[in-house]
Order: structure tokens, then C-alpha cells, then sequence
């Protein structure tokens, strides 16, 4: 997985999904691979998304200067075949069976239709478990995965990367609070704060607790069982803010708007830590000549608005990247 928080983030998501939708999530296999609705030229983010997004269309010219750098083999083939590990019950809002129970939908398998259309070709998302979507990738199966992977070090010994989202945790506090982290571990001062064992973010709170006893400063730390004990925990008051994978905050808070205690994000810090903005990447076989159409795709979308549009239709804007990178620094192998 790309890290700890992820893998919680993924139960966390789950959890959240209606019945029916798992339920669905239980039949998946590799035909469901159905593209959201679109005509020619353009793509639908937030087809079938079950409140997860706004579905919004998006209008995506092919690029010929683009799609002439692409691989002969996939030109002919006429397809982009996008590889999405969200089995077996899905990550809203990232990647998840649609509520028409046959379309992957989420914001990566949205990314990948946009990708596809300045290739002018076909998106088929193959729907796969973590470790089966990195053999797709392995056996070229499929040319990339698009599924919240971090940019690491050690992948890189295997595999390309063209970054696209940053790979951020964040803070969720009630709406009506008025508090923010502001990047500044300092403002948790005097705060109670829920957390996930095991995952990176508690590795950053235990850090910040640490520093802030030291200057004589409080920061409690508080562990819940699962997303809907954290939630309840927030509304009540007995937390001020939870610390979780800023995707699964973003899901929450859409979910939640209209509750009687809606939620909002109160800021956002790199998964990596302090010394460097961990990168959510386009993962493809190292040397296969995908990477860098790959991350031209997304830099033309980047330049031409729809990449903006895409985050927003998730509420995922606060992860923004200025430009796709081609194998830019990655999580170091002493912090995996």
C-alpha cells in the first residue's frame, strides 16, 4: 500500500459506502469495467459516484503532439488500459464500484478517462486487490495504475512515475469551529485530537506531543475503534479535531454537509513529514515509454483547467500539484 494511513483510510472509506453498495462492491470483477458517460471529446467525472462527487463534464480534445509519443503497441491497440486497486469494498472518494453496480468511478479511474481522452483513446479500468495491481503492472497487463500510489524510492527500482496529486493527511474539525493548523504543529496546543494507531499520522502526532510537553504544553491524544466512534467522538465534543488521509476528510465533509453537524478540513501536511511533500503518481513499468505522455497528459490538462475541474468535483483542490513530474523525489527508504 503507499503507506499505513492508507490502508485505514481504505477501511474508513469503506465503512462509510451504503449497504447497497457494498453489496455491489462484493460481485466486482475485472468486467466491470464500464466508462462513465461522455460523448466524444469530452469526460463525465462523478458518473454513478453515489454523492461522492459533483458529476460534472468535462470537455477533453485529443492532443495529436501528445498521443505521437505514446508506444506504437497502444496506439494500435486503441485503448488505455488503467489498472485501479480498490478491492474488494472500494476507497470513496478515490476509487469505488458506481451505484449503477458496474462502473468504476472515483477520482482515479476519473483521472485516467481524462488521461485517455488527450491520447484519443479508450479507457478500460481493470479493478484489482493492492498486490494484483501491481502484477497487472509487472506483466503489462495493463499500462498504468492509477490508485493513490505514493512515489517512493524503492518503487522506483521498479517502476516509472508522473506525479499528479499531492499525498496529504489533514485535520477535520466541526464547521463550526474556528480552528485551523495552519501548517504549524504549535496551534495543536491544548487540543484533544483522535488518531489511528499504526499509521503515519499518529507517527507525526506522537512527535508534536513530544515537542510541545517539552515546551511545557498539552496535546491529548485519543484512539477510536473505527470512523463512525471517531465521528460521533467530534460531535459530541469530546475531540477538537481527527487527523486522517485528507481523501477520506474530504469524502466525510461532502457526505456530511448537510447533517446537523457538518465537518470541514482545517488544513493538510505532507504524508512524507516535515522535509518533504510525499506525491500520489501515475505508476507504469520502469523503461516501458508511457511515463512521459503520461505526465504530459496531465501537465495539458494542468494548463488547460480540466485537471482543476476534476479535483473540485471531489473536494480534493487542497491537493493540487503545479505540474506532473517524472520521477520526482520520493518518499526515502528509511521512511517506509
Amino acid at each position: 500500500m503507499p503507506s499505513t494511513s492508507t490502508r485505514v483510510f481504505q477501511a474508513a472509506g469503506a465503512a462509510l459506502v451504503s449497504a447497497a453498495l457494498v453489496a455491489s462492491l462484493a460481485g466486482c470483477s475485472s468486467s466491470a469495467t464500464a466508462d462513465a458517460a461522455g460523448s466524444r471529446g469530452s469526460v463525465t467525472v462523478g458518473a454513478f459516484s453515489n454523492g461522492s462527487a459533483t458529476k460534472t463534464t468535462i470537455a477533453v480534445p485529443r492532443v495529436d503532439k501528445i498521443r505521437k509519443e505514446l508506444p506504437k503497441d497502444v496506439i494500435e491497440r486503441g485503448k488505455l488500459v488503467i489498472g485501479v486497486g480498490d478491492l474488494p469494498a472500494g476507497f470513496p472518494p478515490l476509487a469505488f464500484l458506481g451505484d449503477d453496480q458496474k462502473t468504476q468511478t472515483g477520482s482515479e479511474p476519473d483521472l485516467g478517462r481524462l488521461i485517455a481522452a488527450v491520447f484519443g483513446l479508450k479507457a478500460e479500468l481493470k479493478p484489482a486487490t493492492w498486490d494484483n495491481l501491481f502484477v497487472g503492472i509487472d506483466t503489462g497487463a495493463t499500462d498504468v495504475g492509477l490508485s493513490n500510489i505514493t512515489d517512493t524510492e524503492k518503487r522506483k527500482e521498479k517502476y516509472d512515475f508522473a506525479s499528479y496529486r499531492q499525498d496529504n493527511l489533514g485535520f477535520e474539525v466541526l464547521k463550526s469551529s474556528t480552528w485551523n493548523f495552519d501548517g504549524d504543529y504549535t496551534n495543536l496546543a491544548g487540543l484533544t485530537v483522535a488518531v489511528s494507531s499504526g499509521t503515519n499520522q499518529e507517527k507525526l502526532l506522537l512527535a508534536w506531543q513530544s515537542k510541545l510537553r517539552a515546551a511545557g504544553k498539552t496535546l491529548e491524544i485519543k484512539y477510536y475503534p473505527d470512523s463512525n466512534s471517531t465521528y460521533l467522538a467530534l460531535n459530541s465534543g469530546k475531540i477538537d479535531a481527527s487527523f486522517a488521509p485528507n481523501p477520506g476528510i474530504a469524502y466525510h465533509a461532502k457526505q456530511d454537509a448537510r447533517s446537523a453537524n457538518p465537518t470541514r478540513s482545517a488544513g493538510t501536511f505532507s504524508g512524507a513529514g516535515e522535509t518533504l511533500q510525499g506525491l500520489i503518481a501515475a505508476t507504469t513499468k520502469k523503461g516501458n515509454g508511457l511515463v512521459k505522455p503520461l505526465a504530459d497528459a496531465i501537465n495539458y490538462l494542468i494548463d488547460n483547467g480540466q485537471y482543476a475541474t476534476w479535483l473540485k468535483a471531489y473536494n480534493l483542490s487542497n491537493e493540487a500539484v503545479t505540474t506532473s513530474e517524472v520521477n520526482p523525489a520520493g518518499l526515502p527508504l528509511d521512511n517506509q
